[in-house]
């Protein structure tokens, strides 16, 4: 291990604080980085046709020679979901219990990356970073091997929580290591970064085991098929389901990608339990009664492109929803998607189906601490310094308040910003720099080649169409040999707008005239000014502002 305590340790969020997702945490002292998580976030509704998006690593490129390795707190898509865009940039070991490096496995064979250094561990176990020495701790969460992390480094312990509840009767596993959690704090930890998802919710999050019985009252009443819609990587919840659908003499169907992917992890690692004869494949569905079946299936959170959404819209190539159908939603609403998810029930119940969703019954149980468990683990640690993380802007001013009600001083507590150096010594706290961070969106296979400028021409488009001018102009002369011709696609229907169009194609035929008159002859400021007087002439008619794409051909002799 380094020595020189006098230096200050590196605390750069790359993602994760002032957002739900995208978490990705370096710490850095002298020659040494390690990363902890590495995830995605999902695009909000300005963000046009993006399908994810992923954090700014130019820090860690600039950085590369020191990166000593990443570990993995738990392996759902906020944690993990960036990997394969990383190790494009990036070859560096990546170290998880066996679930996350099993699902890490899938996802880089998926995107045809090269397989780096995967390193299993277990709880319990500690991995060498350089001059940092991490302690995998068992945890608990919607997802199997969560862990904490006591992170060793020169000049004192940094904790972390990763996502983490305390669940006294898990339905898999073992309960939360608190024996070891305690033990850290009697030694002393020198700074605590902990969750601050549920920290809006008084008390303390249910034990996933207490929806056992909700399950078996829904699956006791239903007459005809089951269709339980959850997130893919809540395995718990899946073996509940399973477990139902055996008592109930059910055979399950896996639908949606990413629920076949996870189910066939979880079951080749032995964290799910399902008797083959159970499963059958959804083109045999017809080959039995409805009250023999089951379905699993992704969609809990409304996207538009998952299984229970296409159920919904009937657009599933496979499964079309009949009335009387039982459609159970067990998940929450992840900031954001209140308005899809609240789409696709108002679909389902237009086919006369039965929803049940968290409002209506407990089919749900959050995998984040709420008030207690956080004060809890903020007791047990004891930390001198504490940072919250994992959370919008409001869930971290919520954290520090909780903390320093626990008595931590509110000087050293720090709500601190994506992007932010946060510097620590044995004595101080604090951040007066950044580092470059951001948004890099991802739309299809193209990565950070849509910015700003194209977000903007997009949402432009999708509220007010486009008009496309074109006229062929001899240069020479400046005479219109042909057009204008005016083309309306998103803006108005041309036919209905008839006199809107003949006037526009005076005002481009104005346009081109005038300018060469004033002897402007280069293309470039002719379509400028073609732009200029058609736009302000459609505001004045009709208030609306379409992308204006002026096309000038030239005739060649």
């Amino acid at each position: 291990m380094q020595k020189g305590i006098d230096r200050k340790l590196k605390i750069i969020p790359l993602g994760g604080l002032g957002e739900i997702g995208k978490n990705i945490t370096v710490l850095e002292y002298g020659d040494d980085i390690m990363i902890i998580d590495c995830g995605m976030g999902f695009p909000e509704d300005e963000m046009l046709g993006i399908d994810i998006v992923i954090p700014d690593i130019t820090y860690l490129v600039n950085n590369k020679e020191k990166i000593r390795g990443i570990v993995i707190t738990h392996g759902h898509e906020d944690h993990i979901g960036s990997i394969p865009y990383l190790l494009r940039k990036l070859d560096v070991p990546i170290y998880g219990t066996r679930f996350s490096i099993g699902l890490i496995e899938k996802k880089l064979l998926e995107h045809q990356v090269k397989t780096p250094q995967l390193h299993n561990v277990s709880h319990g176990d500690r991995v060498e970073l350089g001059c940092f020495s991490v302690h995998f701790i068992r945890s608990n969460h919607s997802i199997p091997d969560a862990s904490c992390l006591a992170i060793t480094t020169p000049i004192g312990v940094v904790f972390h929580t990763g996502d983490f509840k305390i669940d006294y009767t898990p339905v898999g596993g073992l309960p939360i290591d608190l024996q070891t959690i305690a033990e850290y704090g009697k030694k002393g930890v020198l700074l605590a970064m902990s969750d601050s998802t549920n920290v809006e919710s008084p008390g303390s999050s249910m034990s996933e085991g207490s929806l056992t019985n909700n399950f078996t009252d829904i699956f006791k009443r239903a007459k005809k098929r089951i269709v339980v819609a959850t997130f893919a990587s809540n395995v718990y919840r899946i073996q509940q389901i399973v477990d139902a659908a055996k008592v109930f003499k059910r055979k399950i169907v896996i639908s949606g990608r990413s629920m076949v992917n996870v189910v066939q992890v979880a079951t080749d690692l032995g964290y799910l339990t399902i008797s083959p004869e159970l499963i059958i494949n959804v083109n045999d569905i017809n080959k039995y009664k409805d009250k023999e079946l089951v379905v699993i299936s992704t969609g809990s959170q409304g996207e538009p492109m998952a299984a229970l959404s296409r159920m919904a819209a009937s657009d599933h190539r496979k499964i079309e929803l009949k009335e009387g159908d039982t459609v159970i939603i067990s998940a929450s609403a992840i900031p954001g998607n209140e308005k899809t998810i609240n789409k696709v029930i108002n679909q389902l119940y237009e086919k006369n189906v039965e929803v049940v969703y968290d409002k209506m019954q407990d089919i749900h149980v959050s995998g984040h601490a709420k008030q207690e468990d956080l004060k809890l683990m903020l007791t047990l640690l004891q930390p001198k310094f504490f940072i919250p993380v994992h959370g919008e802007r409001r869930h971290l001013v919520k954290h520090a308040e909780l903390a320093e009600n626990l008595g931590i001083k509110s000087k050293n507590i720090l709500v601190a910003s994506t992007g932010d150096v946060i510097e620590l010594t044995k004595t101080e706290l604090k951040t007066d720099s950044k580092v470059q961070y951001g948004n890099i969106m991802v739309d299809g296979l193209g990565v950070g080649d849509v910015g700003n400028i194209v977000l903007r021409d997009r949402k432009i488009l999708s509220e007010d169409g486009l008009i496309i001018a074109v006229v062929t102009v001899d240069r020479a002369t400046g005479t219109i040999l042909s057009g204008p011709d005016i083309v309306s696609r998103g803006f108005v229907y041309v036919r209905d707008n008839e006199d809107l169009i003949v006037e526009a194609k005076l005002i481009v035929k104005a346009s081109v005239e005038k300018s060469f008159k004033n002897k402007i002859k280069d293309w470039a400021p002719i379509k400028n000014a073609i732009r200029d007087d058609l736009s302000k002439f459609i505001y004045n008619d009709i208030q609306r502002r379409p992308m204006i794409l002026p096309i000038i051909m030239e005739l060649k002799k």
